[in-house]
Parts: structure tokens; C-alpha cells; sequence
């Protein structure tokens, strides 16, 4: 999980480069100071008594409001930036506190001049995790670096020509993607009180000059990547294991700013294969998935087709894809192991209860969900007919983290022209 927390800084700082220089395009600086109150939900049975979360974040970010480049006038004046801030969750000596730094986007929602929406995915680091002799009661986080998200609605229910205040209802999530178990995550609802603190010096504070109107635009595009990723099986098989991936999709780019897309995904599972290949316990003679043995590299495989969507600003691409799993078999054995009695041993003993396959069995194996960021090297709004990318996703079978991974990919854009 290192690499996470690196690659997370790196498309920060590309973000911030990739504004190309704020005072040209006429965005303002704004620095705004936040705290956050609230409860935060018990990860496992048993989980440790705490009080009342408590936050505090410091959002540097830039008012695009009058900037009049294509991308912040379809977006009607977003705001972009990065968070970075501290968390207590109520307990020090269990749970601790963790350090985040997460880059965001805030838009306006509703046609609202008050109401807005801000979403953030990144990285934190924890000072307590779950420790078998120390700290068995908080099955939390298991590993000090994590991915977080947040997703916030801010009202702005004072405003000044300096400062606006705004109170806020949000969501915050913490999850190491499977990478150690365990992995039941941080799952808190916040309220928050904070105040945009604007550059009023700024040359932004200029009225945005008439520009052209905007045209609609819808390109077609092809890409491929290949990824390498780190899971783990089950407590009894807590070590990581490689997640390969190749995967093609073909969309179209609207206004060179989303894409929408559909495409293919082939994975191959080491755990999987470990697992058959080393005839463990459900694979054995008499045993349930015994015919597994007779080819291991097809049964750890994974095929499956995928709908993608992507909002990409300059260098910094955030997206979401849904898919559909294929061919999974593998997932049966995943499913028996961890979906039963807790701690599922290696050689299981008579009578163990294993999980059950039952509907929500059946929809976690056929459901797959990816989300993450890449990096673009070359600047999107510019709309390039090659491009090149660098990514960072958490992988999830329905709801429920499966892996993470790192990936590069090309994109050709078939009707884009020079700029």
C-alpha cells in the first residue's frame, strides 16, 4: 500500500500544475477552514465504546466561477483542490486518529446559488490498527495507509464579498481495498461548519469577459489498459497475491470532458490459483470443488464486460465503471471461506459453517465495480488524438473491496484535432 499514498501526492501535484496558471484563466484562490462532528458506525461485533467523531480539514482550492475555459463554464464554475486534515474517532487508545489528504471537486447543485456538492477520493494514514494480541476488537483497518471518500452538501448560509459560511451533511469512508484483512472500514456520517475565505486581491475578482458560445461536441474513442494489483484471500491466507488485468473499452468523449464507454475485462487471480494449484482443502479429492484441479489457470481467471463512466479535467481523470462478471469461478471458494463462521482455518473441521450461496452471494459474484483516478500525460482539454495514463482504483464485487490496483493505459480519439 505504499505505492497508494505516493501515486495519490503525484496526481495532486499534477492537478495543481495542471491548472495552467489560475490568474490567466481567472480563478481565484480561496483557503477554507473546516470542522466536522459526528458518529461513526460500528465496524464488527464487538467494536470498541467511543465518543463522538470529530474533524478538522483545511481545503485549498480554486473558484472557477470566472474562468472561461470550456471546462469550468460547462461545469458552471466548479471549485478544485485538495483537503488535508486530521480525524479523532472518539477513542485513542483503539481506534486512534488518521491524517488525510484527499483531492476534491465542488460544484453548485439544483440550479442553487447557495446549495453545492463536493466529492473527494484520496489517501489516509491511521495511528491505530487492528492488532490480534493489541487491539482484536477494532477489525476497522488493518494496515496504516487506506483509501478514503468523502461526499459532502454544503449551504452557504451567510454570505460576504471576503467570507462565505456554510454548514455541510456528509459521508466519509475509509477502506484499505482488500489489500490486509481484516477490512470492515470506517464508515461516519458528519456535519461540518466552515468558511471560504476568498483572494479578494485576486485579479479574478474581474467580471468573466463575453465569450463565445458553447457547441456541443461527441467523439468517438478506444482504450486499453493493463493493470497490476494486491488482495488477499482470508485471515488464514493473509499474505498479498498479484490481481492481473487487460481490458478495452470503446465510448464516446463529450465536449472533451466526459466519456461514457463500454468494454471487456480479463483478471487473473494468484490467490485463486495458489489455492487449486496447491490442492488446499476445498479442492481435494471428495471435496466440493474438486474439479477446479483439472485446470487451475482457467478457474482463477475472471472475464467479464463493463459500462464506464469518466469526468476528466487537464491532467486528472476521476472515473466509475460497473460491470458484469462473466466467468468467476473461483469466487465460489472466496465465498465459502469468508462468508461463514469467522476465522475459516485451512483445514476446516467437520460441521464448520461455511457461507451459504444465497441471493446475496449470487449478486456479488455477477456484480464487479471499479472507481479510482488517472493521471493523463497529456492535458485533456487540449483534446489530443494519442494519449497515455496512469491510474490508481479500488475493485469491488458489488459492494465489497476486492482489490487494488495500479494501471497504464492508452487512449486514441478518432475525430479529435490538434490544439
Amino acid at each position: 500500500m505504499k505505492q497508494l499514498l505516493t501515486v495519490i501526492l503525484f496526481l495532486f501535484t499534477v492537478q495543481l500544475i495542471s491548472q495552467e496558471n489560475n490568474t490567466e484563466n481567472n480563478s481565484s484562490f480561496v483557503f477554507t477552514p473546516e470542522i466536522m462532528v459526528g458518529f461513526t458506525a460500528e465496524s464488527n461485533e464487538f467494536f470498541p465504546d467511543r465518543n463522538l467523531q470529530t474533524q478538522v480539514l483545511l481545503n485549498f482550492g480554486w473558484d472557477h466561477s470566472k474562468n472561461p475555459r470550456e471546462w469550468a463554464r460547462r461545469l458552471k464554475g466548479p471549485k478544485t483542490g485538495i483537503s488535508l486534515g486530521y480525524t479523532s474517532f472518539g477513542n485513542k487508545d483503539s481506534l486512534g486518529g488518521a491524517f488525510t489528504l484527499l483531492p476534491f471537486i465542488e460544484f453548485g447543485i439544483f440550479n442553487s446559488k447557495r446549495l453545492r456538492s463536493q466529492v473527494g477520493i484520496g489517501g489516509s494514514y491511521f495511528t491505530k490498527t487492528y492488532d490480534e494480541m493489541n487491539n482484536p476488537r477494532n477489525q476497522a483497518v488493518s494496515t496504516k495507509l487506506t483509501w478514503s471518500f468523502r461526499a459532502f452538501m454544503h449551504y452557504e448560509f451567510l454570505r460576504s464579498r471576503e467570507m462565505n459560511w456554510r454548514v455541510a451533511l456528509g459521508y466519509f469512508h475509509h477502506s484499505n481495498g482488500h489489500t490486509r484483512l481484516p477490512n470492515q472500514g470506517y464508515n461516519s456520517f458528519l456535519l461540518s461548519l466552515s468558511a471560504d475565505i476568498k483572494n479578494t486581491n485576486s485579479s479574478a475578482s474581474r467580471e468573466l469577459t463575453q465569450t463565445p458560445d458553447l457547441k456541443r461536441r461527441v467523439n468517438d474513442y478506444i482504450s486499453f489498459y493493463g493493470g497490476f494489483g494486491i488482495n488477499v484471500l482470508s485471515l488464514a491466507y493473509n499474505d498479498k497475491r498479484g490481481v492481473y488485468t487487460i481490458s478495452g473499452e470503446y465510448g464516446k468523449v463529450l465536449n472533451g470532458m466526459f466519456k461514457v464507454g463500454v468494454g471487456f475485462y480479463y483478471r487473473y487471480y494468484e490467490h485463486y490459483y495458489d489455492y487449486i494449484a496447491d490442492e488446499e482443502f476445498l479442492v481435494r479429492p471428495g471435496e466440493e470443488f474438486e474439479e477446479f484441479t483439472n485446470n487451475p489457470w482457467w478457474n482463477a481467471s475472471n472475464l467479464g464486460i463493463h459500462a464506464n463512466g469518466e469526468f476528466m479535467l487537464n491532467h486528472v481523470g476521476f472515473n466509475v465503471q460497473l460491470g458484469v462478471n462473466l466467468h468467476k469461478p473461483a469466487y465460489q471458494i472466496d465465498w465459502r471461506i469468508n462468508q461463514g463462521w469467522d476465522n475459516t482455518p485451512r483445514e476446516i473441521p467437520p460441521n464448520f459453517m461455511l457461507g451459504e450461496f444465497d441471493s446475496k452471494y449470487r449478486l456479488k459474484k455477477t456484480l464487479a465495480a471499479r472507481m479510482g483516478l488517472k493521471c493523463y500525460l497529456w492535458d485533456t482539454s487540449k483534446e489530443p488524438i494519442h494519449n497515455i495514463f496512469f491510474g490508481i482504483h479500488i475493485n469491488a464485487n458489488g459492494g465489497q473491496a476486492d482489490f487494488t490496483d495500479l494501471s497504464l493505459g492508452y487512449v486514441y480519439n478518432f475525430n479529435f484535432k490538434e490544439r
